[in-house]
């Protein structure tokens, strides 16, 4: 590919990239919530096209980031936790790099060689200061450095890549106006990639008031408050943990988190407005996704994401199943291609982004850059697809309850395997999206055939599993 801009590159496609921090596979209005309001993704959704079966390529965020930006498998990039992360129970801590490899062709390295201005704004979670934004292909950084999440939502952020705001200025707010200056800064004389984001919806929950005061009432109104919203389950396996037991978000209702969503959503209005004005809507190839499943069973339990089961930080649905909605009005991907608003049911997932988003950029694959994910261009157009296997190796305690496993989605059944005990799961998810009926032991066939993909995977993306702890937990110390 031609380092240089060339004249063929200013009829590119921009491309805006919204990923958002934890938000659940039910978070949305247009994906079955009755609480949170969000207006303008579910417009998104009704002009563009939704994905109903999409899923993050682990249930916690550093994994998905690196295979976003790469194209694949967290397990081949060598991310499989997020970053800083550590944690032992039966079962020992697998090693993992800590940044996301230089050597990888990243997806803003990739497009800023065909001609692309490469902008990042938000959240970055991939590694130390050797490696963050600047250091993988993009000219602008702004918010991006190795936080996990802010340490307030309210300026004085005190982040090390993003000027301090006016006191009390909202963090959503912050990176939605320097997103909008750069769209609207930006010379035409060639395409670019936005790359926002967002730190919301993780924690601190931490919304306006004002935002807050109003779910506070629709919970009233509703009857939410006489509900009960938490059930406490098993104690946490892993030993940091192990006093204190999984708390279960069994109802969305907490104000604040709805408050963040509904800023989210009026944040993401914003930019589509700015490139309304700015002429740029139908050449813009908008993608809207999230980085793991709702946060459901821990740190506050902020939001249930019933009926899929449990939540970040666990291979079930509820931790890596998540919205998708991709728009791109020039390309055909929305109405004006007679394909506006539809459903799509066909899994995908997260490294299919890398080779979608090239393709509709013109460029190819670099050389030498492994991609694991598949193009939807064809099923973006509505054209026959078939997108195959869908993998999953999570060989780590998370901190919201889940144990070290590996998955595979093949057509409509699920196998998962628990690493503790060897244990294999199987769920046909057409009939069964809550995963309540393990169907393991009338189906062997089934198991034997999904098994041997998932060997067959784990071996090719070089997947370390995890080997028993030498010692037992201290009874003595606190947990």
């Amino acid at each position: 590919m031609s380092a240089a801009p060339d004249v063929a590159r200013k009829t590119a496609p921009n491309v805006v990239l919204i990923l958002v921090d934890d938000l659940g596979g039910r978070d949305l209005s247009c994906y079955g919530s009755t609480f949170y309001e969000t207006p303008v993704l579910d417009a998104l959704a009704t002009r563009g096209v939704r994905f109903d079966s999409a899923y993050a390529s682990a249930p916690v965020c550093s994994p998905t980031r690196a295979s976003l930006l790469t194209g694949k498998y967290p397990a081949r990039v060598g991310v499989t936790q997020y970053i800083g992360g550590h944690a032992v129970g039966k079962l020992q801590d697998v090693p993992m790099l800590s940044c996301l490899p230089l050597q990888e062709i990243s997806l803003a390295r990739a497009l800023r060689s065909g001609g692309y201005r490469t902008w990042h704004v938000g959240k970055w979670h991939l590694g130390e200061r050797s490696t963050w934004p600047l250091r993988h292909g993009f000219d602008v950084n702004l918010g991006g450095c190795d936080w996990g999440h802010p340490p307030t939502y309210f300026s004085p952020y005190g982040c090390p890549t993003l000027e301090d705001g006016p006191p009390g200025e909202y963090l959503t707010d912050r990176l939605t106006d320097e997103a909008i200056r750069l769209v609207e800064e930006h010379p035409r004389d060639r395409p670019f990639f936005l790359n926002l984001w967002h730190n919301a919806v993780h924690t601190p929950i931490q919304a306006p008031p004002d935002l807050v005061a109003k779910y506070e009432r629709k919970a009233h109104d509703l009857g939410l408050e006489r509900q009960e919203a938490f059930a406490d389950g098993e104690p946490y396996p892993v030993w940091h943990l192990r006093h204190h037991r999984v708390r279960r978000r069994v109802v969305q209702s907490d104000p604040a988190y709805a408050a963040m969503i509904e800023s989210l959503d009026t944040n993401v209005g914003r930019l589509l407005d700015a490139l309304e004005r700015t002429g740029q809507t139908d050449d813009t190839v908008v993608v809207f996704a999230s980085d793991n499943g709702g946060l459901a069973t821990s740190e506050g339990s902020p939001t249930c994401n019933a009926p899929l089961t449990e939540g970040k930080g666990w291979n079930y649905e509820g931790g890596v199943r998540t919205p998708l909605i991709v728009s791109w009005p020039g390309g055909g991907w929305d109405g004006a291609g007679g394909s506006g608003g539809r459903v799509v049911d066909e899994p995908v997932t997260t490294p299919d982004l890398y080779p979608t988003i090239l393709a509709a950029a013109g460029l190819p694959v670099p050389d030498g850059q492994h991609v694991d994910g598949v193009d939807l261009g064809p099923v973006l157009r509505a054209e026959p697809f078939r997108r195959g296997p869908i993998y999953w190796h999570y060989p780590h305690y998370s901190n919201q309850g889940g144990t070290p496993a590996a998955s595979v989605r093949a057509e409509e059944w699920k196998l998962v395997r628990f690493f503790e005990d060897d244990r294999t799961e199987l769920y046909h998810l057409v009939e069964d999206i809550s995963e309540s009926f393990d169907r393991a032991a009338d189906e062997p066939d089934v198991v034997d055939r999904l098994s041997r993909l998932l060997d067959e995977w784990l071996s090719d993306v070089g997947a370390i599993l995890p080997r028993p702890s030498p010692v037992a937990a201290f009874d003595d110390l606190p947990g």
